[in-house]
C-alpha cells in the first residue's frame, strides 16, 4: 500500500507531468497560438551571407510570426534541388532562373514565386594585372568553370569566340598559383579569399554580358495551387528578412550561419554581405521596378528566348506556368 502522503504527492507530480504535456506543442508553437505549418528550405549552397535574408528570418522569428516552422537545408556540391522540391521531399529551394525554366520544359513541375538575387552575382575573375580587360579577350584561352553553365554558349556566339573549359574545383588554389588563370566566381565569395592571401585580382560579372539571370526561390506548382496561404507566408517573411538582413543588424542571421558552417568566418560574411549591399544584388534598382523579392515576367520571357535560340531548350514553356507575382508586394514605380 502507498501511504497518504506518498500518494498525495505521486497525484501531484502526474497533474504536473500532464500539465507540462500539455503546454507543449508538436509544431513548437507556445500554447495559445495557432497551429505552426512546418515548411523545408532548400538552399542552394552551404550556409553563407548569400542565404542572410533566410537565416535573419529564422534567428528574429520572423517565420513563426508568419504561422510557419522552417527548417533550412543547406546545399553543397552534388546536393540537389530542383527534384527534392518537385517531388515534395522539401516546400520550397533556392535555384537560377534559367535551370528552373530548362528543367521545368521537361516535366518537372517547377514555379518561381520570388528572387533572392535580382542580378546574377557570378563573374569571371582573373589577376589585376591580367590582359583580359573584357569579354572578347577570352578569345583562345582556358577558363575554369562550371561545364554546361547557359552564360558559356551565350557569351561564345555573342562575343564569336571560343575558349578552353576546365572543370570548376570550387576552389581557389589554382587560380592563386598561376597568373593567366580564369575562373568562374562569386563577386561575394572568392575575391574575398585571394585577397586574404595578399592577391589583388578583378572581375568581370557574367550579367555585363547581357546575360543576367534571377537566383529565385521556387516551389512546387501543387503547393501553389493548394496551399497559397503557405507560399505567401514564406515569401512574406523570406522578404522581411532580407530587408531586415541589409538595412539592419546582420548579427542574428550570422550567428546561425557560423553555427551552421564551421568554415565560414565573420570577415567572410561582412565581405560577402557588403558586396551584396554594394552591387545592389538583393535590392536591384527601384527606378527599374527592381527590389526584394521581385520577379520580372517580361525579363523572364526575354530570357526564355535567349534559352531556345541557344538551343538549351527544345520546348518553350510558357512564362505564366513558371513564374508568378501573386504571392509578392507591388513592385516600385
Amino acid at each position: 500500500m502507498i501511504p497518504v502522503r506518498a500518494s498525495g504527492l505521486l497525484l501531484l507530480v502526474v497533474v504536473l507531468a500532464a500539465g507540462c504535456a500539455r503546454e507543449k506543442r508538436a509544431d513548437g508553437a507556445r500554447p495559445g497560438e495557432p497551429a505552426l505549418h512546418k515548411v523545408v528550405f532548400q538552399s542552394d549552397w552551404f550556409p553563407q551571407a548569400e542565404h542572410g535574408g533566410f537565416y535573419q528570418a529564422l534567428a528574429k522569428g520572423f517565420y513563426r510570426q508568419a504561422g510557419l516552422e522552417v527548417e533550412i537545408r543547406s546545399g553543397g556540391p552534388g546536393v540537389g534541388i530542383k527534384v527534392p522540391v518537385s517531388t515534395g521531399e522539401v516546400d520550397f529551394g533556392m535555384n537560377r532562373s534559367d535551370d528552373v525554366m530548362v528543367v521545368a520544359s521537361r516535366g518537372l513541375p517547377l514555379v518561381m514565386v520570388a528572387a533572392v538575387l535580382q542580378h546574377d552575382p557570378q563573374a569571371l575573375m582573373v589577376h589585376a594585372d591580367s590582359p583580359v580587360k573584357s569579354f572578347k579577350d577570352l578569345k583562345g584561352r582556358a577558363v575554369t568553370a562550371s561545364v554546361g553553365m547557359t552564360w558559356i554558349p551565350y557569351m561564345q556566339k555573342k562575343y564569336r569566340l571560343s575558349f578552353d573549359l576546365k572543370p570548376n574545383t570550387y576552389s581557389v588554389a589554382g587560380f592563386l598559383a598561376d597568373k593567366d588563370s580564369i575562373q568562374q566566381c562569386f563577386v561575394t565569395n572568392e575575391p574575398f579569399y585571394a585577397q586574404q592571401q595578399g592577391v589583388r585580382v578583378r572581375t568581370l560579372p557574367l550579367a555585363d554580358s547581357g546575360y543576367d539571370v534571377y537566383h529565385t526561390i521556387i516551389c512546387r506548382r501543387d503547393l501553389v495551387r493548394h496551399s497559397p496561404e503557405r507560399v505567401r507566408a514564406f515569401v512574406a517573411a523570406s522578404i522581411r528578412g532580407w530587408r531586415d538582413y541589409l538595412d539592419g543588424d546582420p548579427g542574428p542571421a550570422h550567428a546561425l550561419i557560423l553555427e551552421r558552417n564551421r568554415h565560414m568566418t565573420r570577415e567572410q560574411l561582412d565581405f560577402s554581405r557588403g558586396e551584396l549591399i554594394l552591387r545592389s544584388l538583393v535590392t536591384g534598382d527601384r527606378t527599374k521596378g527592381e527590389d526584394i523579392g521581385q520577379l520580372s515576367l517580361a525579363r523572364l520571357a526575354a530570357e526564355l528566348d535567349v534559352l531556345l535560340e541557344l538551343k538549351v531548350m527544345d520546348v518553350p514553356v510558357a512564362i505564366g506556368a513558371v513564374a508568378t507575382r501573386e504571392f509578392l508586394p507591388p513592385a516600385p514605380q
